[in-house]
């Protein structure tokens, strides 16, 4: 995109200039050498001044040969993609009222970004413990729960695992993440108690016992 007083050659020339600038004030002559910045050329550059970048704005064409380097770029794009993904991914569990504990765990995110992203998506406050759940969706989700974990008991539940769980039960991230980290403390894949644990023999039990 172009400005309305400027050309878009005229905008790479200043963008280039600029980084340039930027290097020789750090002392970065490798990067300045990449450019092909000779000595003659960078004697130049130390004399332009800031009238002359705003000058550069009405040039029609730039001094620059420029290509592409796949090796660099497509792994760029694919960082970008994986970025652009997980923030999206993100915004959804925040919407669904993943607890911190849970975004931290998947993401490595803190209590300020955290607090950030609720108030960027306008979630309500997350204040003292989440709800109890109906008896339907309690029991709906224990046994979503326990065929998840009956299938692999020595792996943990993936981010993928919780987001379905929350669309098979309607049960929110919140009371979700709290029971199955509970479940998983104190009863095996069957729901079972292990002998030096008491666990609750059903999601009804579990929730009144809070």
């Amino acid at each position: 995109m172009t400005t309305a007083s400027g050309s878009k050659e005229a905008e790479l020339v200043t963008a280039v200039l600029l980084y340039a600038i930027r290097s020789l004030a750090e002392g970065d002559q490798q990067a300045l050498r990449a450019m092909n910045f000779g000595p003659k050329e960078i004697a130049a550059l130390r004399e332009l001044s800031l009238a002359d970048l705003y000058r550069a704005d009405s040039l029609k064409a730039h001094c620059l040969d420029i290509r592409l380097n796949r090796a660099v770029y497509w792994p760029m794009i694919g960082h970008l993609r994986r970025q652009r993904e997980s923030e999206a991914i993100q915004c959804d569990l925040i919407q669904a009222d993943a607890p911190l504990a849970m975004m931290r765990h998947f993401f490595g995110l803190g209590s300020r970004e955290y607090t950030r992203l609720r108030r960027l998506l306008a979630a309500e406050p997350a204040v003292g413990r989440p709800p109890g759940l109906d008896e339907a969706t309690s029991e709906a989700l224990w046994r979503a729960w326990s065929e998840r974990a009956h299938a692999d008991p020595a792996a943990p539940l993936a981010l993928e695992d919780y987001l379905a769980l929350h669309r098979e039960t309607g049960a929110p991230l919140r009371a979700l993440w709290r029971l199955s980290q509970r479940w998983a403390q104190y009863g095996d894949a069957a729901g079972e108690a292990e002998p030096s644990a008491r666990a609750p023999e059903c999601p009804a039990r579990e929730r009144d016992a809070v």
